[in-house]
């Protein structure tokens, strides 16, 4: 089985990858990913030379590539995972945004329709998206697989959109597809923009950890690792035309994930109690900010029997452990150099 798995060098991406490659040796899987700033081939780099795994450099908004490579290859299925996903960078650039989530996707799914035509059967489209389509939560309630969609930012609108379009597609030619709407993930090789990786370095330098607003705004945080095998389980046994929600469970306060990270820090680094607390500065608000995120992950454990394996003090623990030991790793992708290892790979 020909397996195409987009955004594959990224952070979700190369867990899935990883997982696929090791755990189903019969399979070969096709890592695409274009290589933009989050695209890090080192997070694969123990998968290399393995007889299974290949990586091909391209990008999804190029249609014409797109249709060559479904032509080279005849994948029976499509683990798709390649977006931009912050919403901070969303706010500055929209258009990236839906050249890449929503133009990508397409070109995708034309691909998909257009090679395995009216033989559908055992094909697979697989849509990672996000919970941010549901919009915000008040005080109480989850996100279902029911909730009505209401994107407050760019990019949440953007993958909204991208979800929109492969149901459509399900509808409108009978594509079998699967989508999975996701929380907050956090762990092993995450790119040092998002809250959890940023906040790890600038303790380990002393800087500021800046804070929106009051802090008090709450997500529900996944161990990526977790993830990985929920896709694994909803890429082989899900039913198509079907969603599934996919949540850690760990709802948690963003200023209060920030006092337990600065203790889980202190203590790994020798640190006085409090000492790394002293480094919180609250800065003004993003605009569009969502209050409150949390999934109901229920169908996919009574259908699947997927349940996240770790709480978030244990998966934090292991994330901060990851850094200390991968020093090497969290430097190349601060200085830049990570860009490199392509370069000395692939060229």
């Amino acid at each position: 089985m020909n397996i195409l798995i987009t955004g594959g060098a990224g952070f979700i991406g190369s867990h899935v990858v990883r997982r696929f490659v090791k755990n189903y040796p019969n399979y070969n899987v096709y890592n695409l990913d274009a290589l933009t700033y989050a695209g890090n081939l080192e997070n694969l780099k123990d998968i290399d030379d393995l007889p299974n795994y290949k990586f091909i450099k391209g990008d999804i908004v190029d249609e014409s590539f797109i249709n060559k490579l479904f032509v080279d290859v005849d994948f029976e299925g499509v683990i798709h995972l390649a977006a931009e996903s912050h919403v901070d960078r969303s706010i500055k650039d929209p258009l990236a945004f839906v050249r890449t989530n929503i133009i990508g996707t397409v070109n995708l799914l034309n691909a998909a329709k257009n090679t395995w035509k009216d033989n559908f059967e055992g094909k697979r489209f697989y849509h990672v998206s996000t919970d941010e389509v549901y919009g915000a939560l008040g005080e109480e309630g989850l996100f279902t697989e029911t909730t009505s969609y209401d994107p407050n930012s760019p990019y949440s609108a953007s993958k909204a959109g991208s979800d929109h379009f492969v149901r459509a597609y399900g509808e409108t030619y009978g594509l079998p597809y699967v989508i999975t709407n996701c929380s907050n993930n956090y762990g092993p090789y995450h790119f040092p923009e998002k809250l959890i990786p940023l906040f790890i370095n600038n303790i380990m330098e002393n800087k500021s950890l800046p804070v929106y607003g009051d802090g008090k705004y709450t997500r529900d945080w996944l161990f990526v690792e977790d993830h990985a095998r929920a896709i694994d389980l909803v890429f082989h046994k899900g039913k198509n035309h079907d969603t599934y929600n996919i949540g850690g469970f760990n709802e948690w306060q963003n200023i209060d994930l920030v006092k337990l990270l600065c203790t889980v820090m202190d203590k790994k680094l020798n640190r006085p109690e409090g000492e790394s607390e002293k480094l919180i500065t609250y800065v003004k608000d993003r605009p569009g900010h969502d209050l409150r995120y949390a999934i109901d992950a229920t169908k996919v454990n009574k259908e699947l029997g997927w349940k996240p394996s770790v709480t978030f003090e244990e998966g934090l623990q292991l994330t901060v452990d990851w850094y200390f030991d991968n020093s090497d790793w969290l430097s190349h992708v601060t200085s830049g150099d990570y860009k490199e290892y392509y370069k000395k790979m692939y060229t």
